[in-house]
């Protein structure tokens, strides 16, 4: 019995660490030919592969993901628009959901690179299954975001795995998140 014991939380373990590698491995980028730009000017957000879904970056509500993943937090970010505006794919991929969550339309879409945006709330015009380009109108934006009261604005999330990141860093800003390791004591880690 011990020794199913012993097997079991082997197994476990194991199973852990090969989750946490796979979500803490970074993503390759693709290389892409040189473009004729000259190379001191600085990229616009909008250049390369995502791209702003309601047109401008006008950041209501910051990322503010909370210190433990139980906790209530702000786990994306809020971007002014207009009511019935349309909204766009980030980035392309495949939508995996579309449709009514908690009383708000929602639509997920999966990337080639492992990342996953979320858009709400919106009245989808794509439907799970379907693949989407940078720039396609995946549904039109509807007021009733809790975090924008008497504003219309676009919830914007993104995940890698299950951990939570700034959507601002697909279009070159935001703040990145640094977690400690697994099996480290940072008890004496320097601020």
């Amino acid at each position: 019995m011990r020794q199913l014991h012993n097997a079991m939380v082997l197994g476990l373990i194991a199973a852990s660490l090969l989750a946490a590698a796979a979500v803490l491995t970074p993503t390759l980028a693709k290389a892409e030919p040189p473009s004729a730009a000259p190379t001191n000017a600085p990229p616009s957000p909008a250049s390369g592969p995502w791209q702003s879904p309601v047109g401008g970056l006008d950041l209501l509500t910051r990322f503010d993901p909370p210190p433990e993943p139980w906790l209530a937090g702000h786990r994306g970010v809020d971007l002014a628009a207009g009511d019935d505006l349309p909204v766009t794919a980030a980035g392309s991929g495949t939508v995996v959901f579309a449709d009514d969550l908690a009383g708000r339309g929602v639509i997920s879409i999966v990337h080639a690179n492992g990342l996953r945006t979320t858009y709400e709330p919106v009245e989808p015009l794509v439907a799970a299954g379907d693949a989407v380009t940078a720039g396609q109108t995946i549904g039109h934006l509807q007021p009733g975001h809790a975090s924008c009261p008497g504003q219309v604005c676009l919830h914007l999330g993104l995940k890698r795995g299950p951990l939570y990141l700034d959507p601002m860093l697909l279009f070159g800003s935001g703040k990145v998140r640094l977690l400690p390791r697994p099996g480290k004591d940072h008890a004496g880690a320097r601020p």
